[in-house]
């Protein structure tokens, strides 16, 4: 039997989930406060560098390599099934050091790396011309990791609803989810401000504002929204070839010209408001990595709450206080880069499939006092 399932918010992890359990032919509702990709999708660069955002995580950095890994294959079928194209480049990424405890660092990572059969090389400032002529000749060197690259996250979001669409599934905007509860046969209510929705299956995505979904029986989900603003410059199309990073933020060239500069890590509750300090500071960053930016003016200003958990790491597991209910929030700084990988677990759950060994380490059983 097709199971139904209603999917609390349609941010990249809503909208991909909401098209992955379509795909495998559930019956889907997607039920977000606003439109799709509106919450921290929309200020997503869209990295995909496992090796560089694990932030000293051997697990996060084991997820993401798994999941970056998928990529490839998760893109070809979705533009396959939306019928349209998806930036998507795996060029590598170019981080530059600029003191010797950077080269430190970056030569531990590379062994490290070189141990674990990942390719990445130490380009010297006077070879800068032959990968990325822009990057600041200021650098001691840089490290190339090949295997990383970006993803146009709002086109993949906005994709994936449409191709879930196509598929059946049902997108209702401007609704929020006030509580979620059980019903007999292990279904699920989710309440709204004017109606009650009911599934089998209940996936709550809702990011930051999961902790706002009042769950029967269980504490509050315990994500808080982490401030990320994003700046976007211009600059001639082909000029930088690759992700580039720096000790203080990094910068994302698009095919286009655009070139993403992010990004802060504010923790300032709900507010969605930009900062001039914080632009001003983007722009020094972006003008550190690529000086011939100076010249360039910012096109636009996004800001985005990331959910955090409190150990970084995702929630995504069943409830073990309403059955029917699946956790898949709390991704961070990590939604886009563990998108094929969520997709999988979840329709894993979903379905009652035989379970991934990585479903143990996500799931929200693990943070013990707290009842999920």
């Amino acid at each position: 039997m097709k199971p139904s399932v209603i999917v609390v918010g349609a941010g990249v992890v809503g909208c991909t989930v909401a098209y992955e359990l379509a795909k495998s032919g559930a019956r889907v509702q997607v039920l977000e406060t606003r439109t799709p990709g509106q919450g921290a999708t929309r200020a997503s660069a869209g990295i995909l560098a496992p090796f560089i955002e694990g932030h000293g995580s051997q697990l996060l950095r084991d997820l993401g390599k798994r999941s970056l890994d998928l990529y490839d294959q998760f893109m070809m079928q979705l533009a396959e099934d939306s019928g349209e194209q998806i930036v998507y480049q795996r060029s590598g990424t170019f981080e530059l050091a600029f003191s010797n405890d950077d080269v430190d660092r970056l030569g531990a990572l590379s062994t490290t790396l070189e141990q674990s059969g990942i390719e990445s090389k130490w380009i010297a400032p006077e070879s800068f011309s032959d990968f990325e002529p822009q990057a600041s000749t200021k650098a001691l060197g840089a490290l190339m990791i090949p295997t990383h690259g970006f993803v146009g996250v709002m086109e993949m979001t906005l994709s994936a609803a449409r191709a879930a669409m196509k598929m059946g599934a049902r997108f209702k905007d401007a609704v929020g989810a006030i509580r979620i509860s059980s019903l007999p046969r292990n279904r699920v209510a989710v309440q709204t401000a004017h109606a009650t929705w009911e599934a089998d299956r209940v996936v709550l995505a809702a990011g930051s504002w999961s902790t706002h979904v009042s769950i029967q029986g269980a504490d509050a989900v315990p994500v808080k929204p982490i401030r990320g603003q994003l700046i976007q410059m211009q600059a001639d199309p082909g000029s930088m070839r690759r992700v580039i990073w720096g000790p203080n933020g990094y910068l994302v060239p698009w095919p286009d010209g655009a070139v993403l500069i992010g990004s802060t890590v504010e923790d300032v509750g709900f507010d969605e408001n930009h900062t001039e300090e914080a632009v001003a500071r983007l722009r020094d960053v972006a003008i550190e990595l690529v000086p011939g930016l100076a010249s360039s003016e910012i096109t636009s200003i996004r800001t985005g709450l990331r959910p955090k958990g409190p150990d970084d790491v995702p929630l995504l597991g069943r409830s073990s206080v309403v059955p029917g209910l699946i956790y898949a929030t709390a991704h961070y700084r990590n939604g886009v880069l563990f998108t094929p990988l969520t997709v999988l677990l979840v329709r894993q759950l979903v379905f009652d499939l035989p379970t991934d060994p990585a479903l143990a380490d996500l799931d929200p059983a693990r943070l013990g006092g707290i009842r999920l």
